[in-house]
Order: structure tokens, then sequence, then C-alpha cells
């Protein structure tokens, strides 16, 4: 059975570990991510955003395309099923789908006062289903679904106001960004972080754009309160990129090697590979219940 994500980031959050938060692109990334959350006993957030879940055949198909693989691949590890950079509609859409927690990404919005005011609405509603709720307060650099933030850092004090709603885990910019790193990037801001927590005290915080930032500053900002990390790029570059070399390699000239099975099995092992390896470096592995 699929689960909220309260639990296992307040765990996280008590432990000092981070829980991967890992975006479905299809079936055979759901059973990637999937399989090595089993391989390492992780509990583990499977997320989708609007646009792949738009690709996978809607809200609907997601949802029960992930209950299925749970079940047909005798999953055993807490599973969360959650949706990535949602706009007030699509939050409502996935509570009305079976999503099992949701993120009211409220940053975009003209004023502050309307990020507050849906968030407050979204708590409420998702609480009354038993859905974990995730928001989120400064820009996320980057573009992700259509939208490009630069990246500002998050106001502690607008962070607080937030928390103060009833939000199980909050994303916060501190300098983190989507996509790829520039070669100039200047680093997470860990003073930023430093204040925000102090702001919100035990809420588990969220560092989007996990993809490329250095294992140093990672654990860093899991001992400073970070309790959900958020991975998608990293995974996109490795299936990409064994992809192509099956078919450099002429496999796909072999007997039956165009069939898709084959074409595809080369991604998949190496996302379960990268997932596993985020999965050790965030310190969640064995912590299936812990």
């Amino acid at each position: 059975m699929l689960v909220s994500a309260t639990e296992m980031l307040k765990k996280a959050e008590a432990g000092h570990y981070g829980v991967g938060a890992f975006n479905l692109n299809n079936l055979e990334w759901t059973k990637s991510i999937l399989q090595a959350a089993e391989e390492t006993q992780s509990p583990v957030i499977l997320q989708c955003s609007a646009g792949a879940g738009k690709y996978m055949g809607g809200w609907r198909t997601v949802v029960d395309l992930v209950k299925d693989l749970y079940d047909f691949m005798d999953i055993t590890v807490p599973v969360a099923l959650h949706l990535d950079h949602g706009t007030y509609d699509a939050a409502k859409e996935c509570l009305a789908a079976g999503f099992t927690s949701i993120m009211y990404d409220g940053s975009h919005e003209e004023s502050f006062e309307i990020n507050h005011d849906r968030t407050a609405e979204l708590v409420k509603l998702a609480h009354s289903k038993g859905v974990s709720i995730e928001a989120e307060v400064g820009g996320i650099g980057g573009t992700e679904d259509g939208v490009t933030s630069r990246g500002e850092c998050a106001d502690p004090k607008e962070c607080k106001a937030i928390a103060d709603l009833g939000v199980d885990f909050l994303a916060c910019g501190i300098g983190n960004i989507h996509g790829v790193y520039p070669a100039d990037w200047e680093g997470l801001q860990f003073d930023v972080l430093a204040a925000i927590k102090a702001e919100v005290g035990d809420l588990p915080l969220v560092l989007h754009g996990g993809s490329g930032i250095p294992e140093d500053q990672i654990k860093r900002a899991i001992q400073g309160g970070v309790s959900k990390i958020n991975v998608n790029t990293e995974n996109q570059i490795v299936f990409a990129q064994a992809t192509r070399e099956y078919f450099e390699a002429g496999n796909d000239k072999k007997e039956k090697g165009f069939d898709p099975r084959k074409v595809l099995k080369p991604g998949m092992d190496a996302v379960v590979d990268m997932v596993k390896q985020k999965i050790v470096m965030f310190g969640s592995d064995g912590k299936a219940w812990n």
C-alpha cells in the first residue's frame, strides 16, 4: 500500500538522513526506482510533474501504474506517490486521483499572499484525505514544466508563515537550480538554510534540483535540516547515455535487438544504479522500517 510522505520524512529529519524523491517518466523508470528502493531497503518518494503526468496518460494512469507495480513487484518498503511542482488546480486533481502526497508550488504566484492563502486551503483538503503536502517559498533556479526562475533565495520569515499553516515539508530556495548546474554556480547558501531552519524548527525541508550538487554539499544540507532530495536530471542523463551506447555498439542490429524490451533495458539498469547511489549518498539505505 502506498503511504503519505509525512512519517518517512519526520524520521529522516530526526535521524539526519535524506529520502530521495525520484521523478517518473514512464513504466520503465517506475520499475527501476521501485527496484532500487527495494534492493536498498529504503523508503522512497516517486514523484510526477504535470508534463510527465500528461505524457503517461493522466493522473489516474500514474496512480494505477504505481499501485499495480507496487503489488506486482512485491515491494515491501514505504512508497509515497507525490505531485512535483503542482499548480493549485493540479494539486486538487491529484488529490482526487489518489496521490498520497502533493506539492503546491505557489512560489510563482503574483504575491506571497496568494501562495499563503492557497496553501492554507490545500493543507486542510490534503489532511482531510490523509495526504501529505509540500509547499514552496523562494524560487528554484532553471526551468521546470515551462516555469523559469533565476533561483532567488527564500525569505525565512515567509518560510515560517507557510510552515505555520501545517504543511508537512517545505521547499525553499537556497541557491539550488533545476537541470544541469553551470560551471560558475556559486553553491548552496548554507547561511540561508540555517536561518530558515531556525524559523521552522523540526519541519522537514526539501532540496529541489538535487542532481549534480557535490556530495559534500548534499550531506551538509541534510545535516542542516534537508530531509527530501529531488533527483531527475541525473537519471535522464544516464538513461540517455546507456541507450545511446546500445545503438552505437550495434546491438539493435543483432537478433531481435530492436525489441524495445532489449533497447530500453540498459537505460533501466542505469537508472537503477543511479538511484541506488543516491539512496546510499542520502543515507536512507536500510531505513525502510527504522
